[in-house]
């Protein structure tokens, strides 16, 4: 008797700790997370991914959710939309996870989608920019991200500004890059402003000359530029090597102007750029406490400091889903959809609470955060010009 109870003990203590008892496998609240950790996109994933780190750390500091740690589930979308939406499929099917964020573009966005209607989990978006992701009649995306539309709102405000008389687009050739150069152009036409070029270009593209060469010889006097980070790069490098002088301006929140100035060096000098936080000057962001704390631990963990521009979006990400959880008052994706919209949070860059926009029954949530023209004047960032 006595060896078989010491026997039993073992076997217990053995399944408790390779976490096979339920109750040791409920100890965590797991959300999903589907970025672009590989691929064109890579640097922005990895840096929004980081910042959800440190919000899952920070809650986990703080008691968890629920009082359970909050365990981030993370997949690399590969920045490919067939990959995205596999993850997504894996993290609800396999993981388990009552909700996601993700999935950073729009064109893996709008991938992921049809996969939330189909399992009913809901996604907190907190890049992606597209008009669709929120119109198209899918009760289970809430975006803490602006769009496109939105963008070109915001920046109308401050075109007195600027001098521009005909715009030409140089945009990637998805869903973000066409919904940024419909809804600018269409903002353009209102207020009088002449649109001239739309030019494409593919995400994986490591040479856009023959574009910027019919930029340059068009007779518009600015150009605007909707890509990410790294190909952004390469689109001021090329157009310095070929003299092309117009006024740039980027869209998107993309940029990260830090990390352009250490790649591109003086080709980025005098360009403007239109972003979602404004990490330089603490003091003119909606909380600066926020923002310093945000910033001093990002430093702290040692991640360049031109990733703070997206890494809040993560950070501002987990926490709304954590919010969402504990007012649900369980970690189940219906409930935690119905939390969505009962929610106020302080983001790095505003106030988060969604509003309705879509379908009439089927609408989406939007939040609406802050925007910041920027320019870039020798390597250093001026900001903001609001």
């Amino acid at each position: 008797m006595a060896y078989g109870g010491k026997f039993a003990f073992t076997a217990l203590g053995i399944l408790l700790a390779a976490g096979l008892i339920t109750g040791a496998a409920a100890q965590t609240i797991k959300i999903g997370v589907s970025e672009p950790l590989t691929g064109a996109f890579a640097a922005s994933g990895n840096y929004v991914t980081n910042g959800a780190r440190i919000a899952a750390d920070e809650i986990n500091a703080s008691g968890g959710i629920l009082g359970q740690k909050l365990e981030l589930v993370i997949e690399d979308n590969k920045s490919n939309p067939t990959e995205a939406a596999a993850s997504a499929e894996k993290l609800i099917v396999r993981d388990k996870v009552p909700a996601i964020m993700g999935a950073w573009g729009s064109s893996l966005t709008l991938a992921v989608m049809p996969k939330l209607m189909e399992y009913k989990v809901p996604m907190l978006v907190e890049t992606s920019s597209s008009g669709k992701i929120t119109n198209s009649g899918n009760p289970y995306i809430f975006r803490i991200s602006p769009p496109s539309a939105v963008e070109a709102i915001a920046f109308a405000k401050i075109l007195g500004k600027l001098k521009i008389g005909k715009a030409d687009f140089l945009v990637i050739n998805n869903d973000w890059g066409l919904g940024t150069a419909q809804d600018f152009s269409k903002m353009f036409e209102e207020k009088g402003i002449k649109v001239g070029l739309v030019e494409k270009m593919d995400q994986s593209a490591q040479d856009v000359s023959a574009q910027l060469a019919k930029i340059k010889e068009s007779d518009a006097d600015t150009l605007i530029v909707t890509a990410a980070v790294d190909q952004l790069t390469l689109v001021f490098k090329q157009a310095a090597a070929l003299g092309l002088k117009k006024q740039f301006i980027t869209t998107g929140g993309s940029q990260n102007p830090d990390q352009l100035i250490d790649q591109a060096g003086a080709a980025v000098s005098g360009t403007i750029h239109l972003t979602f936080f404004a990490p330089w000057a603490p003091e003119s962001t909606p909380r600066p406490d926020l923002t310093r704390k945000f910033v001093d631990e990002w430093k702290k963990r040692g991640f360049p400091f031109a990733g703070v521009t997206e890494s809040f979006r993560g950070y501002d990400g987990i926490r709304t889903i954590a919010a969402a959880i504990e007012k649900a008052g369980k970690a189940e994706p219906e409930a935690i959809r119905a939390a969505f919209w009962q929610i106020e949070v302080d983001g790095l860059n505003g106030k988060i609470k969604f509003t309705k926009s879509g379908p009439a029954g089927m609408e989406s949530g939007q939040s609406i955060p802050n925007v910041y023209l920027i320019r870039i004047e020798n390597g250093k960032v001026v900001v903001p010009q609001t």
